[in-house]
């Protein structure tokens, strides 16, 4: 089956793509790299050409409201409107566990995301999961220097791998609209995944706790990204995650 992933070279998108590959399908990276700008929809008709399924793990890095609302809701009606044009049978969806609870502002695109693709004209599935392991170097990196400041919030991450193979999984089978969550296997503090990663990692910084104000951060710091129902859990622990990946990035 030829199957289009929507940011095939991010870190759940190339699990998918090699996912895919291994089980025998073809898998059609929709990324800018690949000449196809998902926002404009430019070259994207083109690379749907016999595509059957989608799987969208597209993203931006942004804490804008309407970067990330701006974002979402055109590519998800540029690949929707792409995919009815060519008969794509099923739209699946990455999206993140809480985003309803949280008001932070790269959800709320996650949250046009989903609505778009659920008026949509092509058969859909969300799949929401919670933070992956490598969310804490993510986090680190984002302002370099001896200081590291991280959000105190409670979450249950998984393996991105885990997240791909799950992602496939339900490509393949028929749509389900909302699918049950998917969350790693123990639920972590933030702060102390960011200590225990910079101890695997040899490196010292200064690590400052921060509490998001408002609503927004009793959320995050009280388990609002946390699954709140039955769902797939994956297996492997954020420590053994880090026995095999600390040094990268590091």
């Amino acid at each position: 089956m030829r199957i289009a992933v929507a940011g095939g070279t991010g870190l759940v998108g190339r699990f998918v793509v090699e996912e895919l590959a291994a089980a025998g399908h073809e898998p059609v990276v929709l990324a800018r790299s690949r000449g196809v700008d998902l926002v404009s929809g430019a070259g994207l008709d083109a690379a749907m050409a016999g595509v059957e399924a989608v799987v969208d793990v597209s993203n931006l890095q942004t804490t804008s409201a309407k970067k990330s609302i701006s974002f979402f809701e055109s590519s998800a009606h540029n690949l929707l409107g792409a995919g009815a044009r060519v008969g794509v049978r099923h739209h699946v969806v990455l999206s993140i566990v809480g985003i309803e609870r949280v008001g932070f502002g790269y959800y709320q695109g996650k949250l046009r995301q989903e609505e778009v693709v659920k008026a949509g004209p092509v058969p859909w599935t969300v799949l929401r999961a919670t933070q992956f392991h490598e969310f804490a170097q993510q986090v680190l990196g984002q302002v370099p220097g001896p200081l590291a400041v991280v959000p105190r919030m409670r979450i249950q991450p998984v393996a991105a791998r885990e997240v791909a193979q799950h992602l496939v999984a339900l490509v393949l089978a028929p749509p389900q609209g909302m699918a049950p969550e998917l969350a790693g296997p123990r639920v972590e503090e933030l702060v102390d995944m960011a200590r225990r990663l910079l101890r695997a990692q040899g490196r010292r910084r200064l690590l400052v706790p921060v509490r998001f104000p408002g609503a927004t951060g009793r959320a995050m710091a009280g388990g609002g990204q946390l699954p709140t129902g039955p769902g797939a859990r994956g297996t492997q622990t954020f420590d053994e995650w880090l026995a095999q990946n600390a040094l990268q990035g590091g």
